[in-house]
């Protein structure tokens, strides 16, 4: 099922997720409609906070990486800090570059059935794994921009929502 995807600036957005505990068919339930949203959007990522469940909950997919659920991850940098342009399904139209995403990553995580895992996130991906574990903790990517580009950044954003008439969500 796809479910609406909150925008910027709702107030949910910045409420920290809380981990996951019950390893159940709501879970399940819960990442499949993760799935359907995010690829509705055509989106490579997306937190369960964007859909108004504040579990530390995100799925991705990035280019030719498998699927991932990540279940409460957290992660270990390895590489170094890389430059990239960043945009958000939460801040929908607008991007902008930023310069605080890690290139390498080791990333723990809980599978569905509540079993540890690790990988390796290169590129693209590593920058989906910390801007989603951003998502969890109440930041959005404009967090990590100066405040000049973030306020460039929210007028662009701004002018989108009012040639949209307002758009709330996706």
């Amino acid at each position: 099922m796809i479910r609406p995807i909150l925008a910027h600036p709702d107030p949910r957005l910045r409420e920290p997720s809380l981990p996951v505990q019950t390893f159940d068919d709501a879970l399940r339930k819960l990442v499949d409609d993760m799935f359907d949203t995010m690829h509705h959007a055509e989106g490579i990522g997306l937190a369960a906070v964007q859909i108004g469940v504040h579990l530390r909950v995100a799925v991705m997919e990035v280019e030719d990486n498998p699927q991932r659920v990540m279940i409460n991850p957290s992660f270990e940098p390895l590489g170094e800090t890389m430059d990239m342009v960043e945009g958000c399904l939460s801040v929908p139209g607008v991007q902008d570059r930023t310069k605080t995403r890690i290139d390498h990553l080791r990333v723990q995580a809980l599978d569905l059935d509540g079993k540890p895992y690790t990988f390796e996130a290169h590129g693209l991906e590593a920058a989906c794994v910390q801007h989603e574990c951003d998502h969890m903790d109440g930041k959005l990517y404009i967090d990590c921009l100066s405040h000049v580009r973030r306020q460039r950044v929210l007028q662009r954003y701004n002018r989108i929502r009012r040639e949209e008439g307002g758009r709330q969500s996706d």
